[in-house]
C-alpha cells in the first residue's frame, strides 16, 4: 500500500492501531477481559454457564447466550445517556449472535452465559473491540469454544481502503465493514457494511481485515498464553 496517503493519526492505511490485551481482571467474574484499541477501552465479564432464571426461558438442548453492550456515560465525548439506546440493542444481538457460532452450546443444555461488555472510552470500533474481548473472557472462564473469535473494521476514507478506523475516520468514511472470522476454520462470523463499496474495493477490504484479524488472534493468543504461563510459574514456586 501507498506510504503517501497520511491518515488523522499518522497510520499507513494497512496498520492496526496500538493494542493492549489482558485476562483474568476481574475476581468475581468467571472469566474477563480488558481490550484496548488505540483510544477504544473495553471490558468483559462472563458468568456462566449456570443456571438460567426464569426457567421457561431455558432451552433443554443448549445453553442460552445472553449478551449486553453498554458504553459508559463518560465514554463519549458528551455525556451518553445511561439507558440502553437502539444502538446498544443491535449491537448486543450482533455479539451475541458472533459468540454464538464459537461456543459449544449443546454441552450445557438448560443454563445461561452471560456476557456483559461495558465500553469505557469510545474511539470506533467498539464492537470490534467488544468481539476481541468477549472471545478472551470466554477461554479465560473456560468455556469450551471453537476458536478464538478476532475483529476488525475496515473502511474506505478519502478514497482510500484502510484498517482499523478510528472515531474520526470512521464519522468521515466513505463506508466502513466490521469483519469478525474464526481463523482456524477460516469461517467468518461477522460481516457488515455501511455505504457503498465496488466489488474491487470490497475484495480489499475483506482480504485488509482477514490479514489485520490474524495479527489480533495472535495478540490474543499471546494474552491467553502469558497469562497461564505465569498462573504455572506461581503454582510451580508453591510447591
Amino acid at each position: 500500500m501507498s506510504s503517501e496517503f497520511a491518515r488523522p493519526d499518522g497510520r499507513l492505511p494497512d496498520q492496526l492501531r496500538p493494542i493492549k490485551m489482558a485476562v483474568g481482571i476481574l475476581d468475581r467474574a468467571d472469566g474477563s477481559a480488558y481490550v484496548e484499541q488505540g483510544n477504544t477501552k473495553v471490558i468483559v465479564a462472563v458468568y456462566g454457564p449456570r443456571e438460567l432464571h426464569p426457567r421457561h426461558k431455558a432451552s433443554p438442548e443448549a445453553a442460552v447466550v445472553r449478551c449486553r453492550y453498554h458504553m459508559a456515560p463518560f465514554s463519549t465525548r458528551e455525556r451518553k445517556s445511561p439507558n440502553p439506546s437502539r444502538r446498544e440493542v443491535e449491537l448486543s444481538k450482533v455479539i451475541k449472535d458472533a459468540l454464538s457460532q464459537t461456543i459449544f452450546l449443546e454441552r450445557f443444555p438448560r443454563t445461561s452465559i452471560d456476557v456483559f461488555i461495558e465500553v469505557l472510552e469510545a474511539d470506533g470500533g467498539t464492537r470490534c473491540a467488544s468481539i476481541n474481548a468477549c472471545s478472551l473472557a470466554l477461554a479465560n472462564a473456560g468455556i469450551p469454544i471453537r476458536d478464538l473469535i478476532s475483529a476488525v473494521a475496515v473502511g474506505k476514507y478519502n478514497g482510500h481502503i484502510i484498517l482499523d478506523l478510528n472515531d474520526e475516520e470512521d464519522e468521515a468514511a466513505e463506508a466502513d465493514m466490521p469483519v469478525a472470522i474464526m481463523p482456524s476454520f477460516n469461517k467468518v462470523v461477522l460481516l457488515q457494511l455501511n455505504g457503498v463499496l465496488t466489488e474491487e474495493e470490497f475484495k480489499q477490504a475483506f482480504d485488509l481485515a482477514v490479514k489485520g484479524c490474524m495479527e489480533i488472534n495472535r495478540i490474543q493468543r499471546e494474552t491467553l498464553r502469558s497469562k497461564y504461563l505465569s498462573i504455572k510459574g506461581e503454582e510451580d514456586e508453591d510447591v
